[in-house]
Protein backbone atom coordinates (compact mmCIF):
# COMPACT_ATOMS: atom_id res chain seq x y z
CA UNK A 1 0.00 0.00 0.00
CA UNK A 2 2.92 2.31 0.44
CA UNK A 3 4.56 1.97 -2.65
CA UNK A 4 0.85 2.93 -4.40
CA UNK A 5 0.68 5.74 -2.12
CA UNK A 6 3.73 6.96 -3.29
CA UNK A 7 3.54 6.30 -6.81
CA UNK A 8 0.14 8.52 -5.99
CA UNK A 9 1.38 11.51 -4.38
CA UNK A 10 4.37 11.23 -7.37
CA UNK A 11 1.67 11.24 -9.93
CA UNK A 12 -0.09 14.20 -8.38
CA UNK A 13 3.29 16.13 -8.32
CA UNK A 14 4.28 15.50 -12.02
CA UNK A 15 1.01 17.15 -13.11
CA UNK A 16 1.57 19.69 -11.30
CA UNK A 17 4.49 20.47 -12.10
CA UNK A 18 3.43 19.72 -15.64
CA UNK A 19 0.59 22.50 -14.93
CA UNK A 20 3.34 25.30 -13.78
CA UNK A 21 5.50 24.31 -16.80
CA UNK A 22 1.90 25.02 -19.02
CA UNK A 23 1.51 28.10 -17.97
CA UNK A 24 4.93 29.38 -17.75
CA UNK A 25 4.90 28.17 -21.40
CA UNK A 26 5.06 30.90 -24.51
CA UNK A 27 4.73 28.81 -27.10
CA UNK A 28 1.18 27.67 -27.56
CA UNK A 29 3.18 23.70 -29.02
CA UNK A 30 4.52 23.26 -25.95
CA UNK A 31 1.56 24.47 -23.79
CA UNK A 32 -0.27 22.26 -25.62
CA UNK A 33 2.22 19.70 -24.92
CA UNK A 34 2.33 20.17 -20.89
CA UNK A 35 -1.92 20.67 -21.09
CA UNK A 36 -1.80 16.91 -22.02
CA UNK A 37 0.70 15.95 -19.96
CA UNK A 38 -0.88 17.68 -16.66
CA UNK A 39 -4.39 15.96 -17.81
CA UNK A 40 -2.94 12.25 -18.62
CA UNK A 41 -0.84 12.40 -15.30
CA UNK A 42 -4.24 13.69 -13.66
CA UNK A 43 -6.30 11.15 -14.80
CA UNK A 44 -3.25 8.21 -14.23
CA UNK A 45 -3.14 9.45 -10.22
CA UNK A 46 -7.08 9.23 -10.17
CA UNK A 47 -7.07 5.61 -11.32
CA UNK A 48 -3.95 4.97 -8.46
CA UNK A 49 -6.40 6.48 -6.28
CA UNK A 50 -9.76 4.48 -7.20
CA UNK A 51 -7.68 0.92 -7.30
CA UNK A 52 -6.30 1.98 -3.49
CA UNK A 53 -10.32 3.15 -2.46
CA UNK A 54 -11.38 -0.67 -3.74
CA UNK A 55 -8.04 -2.28 -2.08
CA UNK A 56 -9.01 -0.30 0.92
CA UNK A 57 -13.19 -2.09 0.42
CA UNK A 58 -11.72 -5.35 0.07
CA UNK A 59 -10.12 -5.11 3.27
CA UNK A 60 -13.03 -3.39 5.70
Amino acid sequence: MKDMLAQLEKLRTDAAECALIRDLATDPKKRDLFTRLADHLSALAAEVERAIAEGMKSKG
